[in-house]
């Protein structure tokens, strides 16, 4: 197995479960729940869980939210390279789950918006490695230099290359044209359907994957309850989801996914098969 070095982001998610529709200006009772978060810091635990060498790069606040994720990702057993900023707090995300599962979100990104090329360890690229790259750190003009520069040492060292382009909206604010351009034609995009849908500004997700190998050598693009597919612009492969009990919370299943799609990519496995091994990440994610 090949080690995998994960740049992206370490937050704070606030989960409120709301009991029905937002009340605007007024109350409306939730369940709330505080937990370790962000796209990187999630893919990253999820890979360790799979057995794959991982560490993950990022940038912290000096603060007790900081402390219990390293806490927590150490136990899952991922390497740590957090740089501690002296004037940000660790991110934090504000998450509104409605009845129907549907999630918004309130994202302050915090230290996560710093995030320096000092802080990329001289040693994480390596011929044979895989670098795995969170969009938010291209999309935020603060971390994109970092993103940046990631990328190129990852390709300058002949890794093989991920991305997750992280959110909808911010792609289409950031441009579209501009997103992929930056991500340099990596060997893996993993957009949802909402991200293939603003990166292509086409609605079915199968014709939108095709459109991105224009952009990537291969891509992946989740569905939710609708499964995944995958594509290298010949042969598209669709895989449904793996049947689950109660859903507890949707938030986070999609870096599972990722993470259980590329410990079986990266070990060999066919396009199918590492379809249903994200799937299966996907559904513990989801109990």
């Amino acid at each position: 197995m090949r080690r995998v070095l994960v740049v992206g982001d370490v937050m704070v998610d606030v989960v409120a479960r709301m009991s029905g529709p937002l009340a605007v200006g007024s109350d409306t009772p939730a369940e709330v729940v505080v937990r370790p978060g962000g796209a990187g810091a999630n893919v990253a635990a999820w890979l360790a869980e799979a057995g794959v060498d991982v560490t993950l790069v990022a940038r912290v606040g000096a603060d007790a939210a900081a402390a219990r994720a390293a806490d927590g990702l150490r136990r899952h057993g991922v390497r740590l390279e957090l740089t501690e900023d002296p004037e940000r707090a660790t991110g934090t995300c504000v998450v509104l789950v409605g009845p129907g599962g549907e999630r918004s979100m309130l994202p302050d990104p915090g230290a996560n918006a710093a995030l320096a090329a000092a802080d990329l360890p001289a040693g994480g690229f390596a011929p044979g490695a895989h670098l795995h790259l969170a969009g938010y750190t291209l999309l935020r003009p603060g971390s994109r230099d970092a993103a940046r520069e990631a990328l190129h040492r990852a390709r300058r060292a002949g890794m093989t290359i991920s991305i997750d382009p992280s959110s909808a909206a911010p792609i289409e604010q950031f441009r579209p044209d501009r997103f992929l351009e930056l991500a340099g034609h990596p060997d893996l995009l993993l957009p949802n359907r909402d991200e293939s849908r603003a990166l292509t500004g086409v609605d079915d997700s199968a014709a939108a994957a095709r459109a991105l190998t224009t952009s990537a050598r291969e891509v992946v693009v989740t569905l939710g309850a609708g499964g995944a597919l995958w594509t290298d612009g010949r042969v598209t492969i669709e895989a449904p989801a793996a049947a689950t009990g109660a859903v507890a919370d949707t938030t986070g299943a999609g870096d599972a996914f990722a993470a259980g799609f590329l410990a079986a990519w990266l070990d060999g496995a066919p396009p199918g098969a590492a379809l249903e091994r994200g799937h299966a990440l996907a559904a513990r994610a989801l109990g």
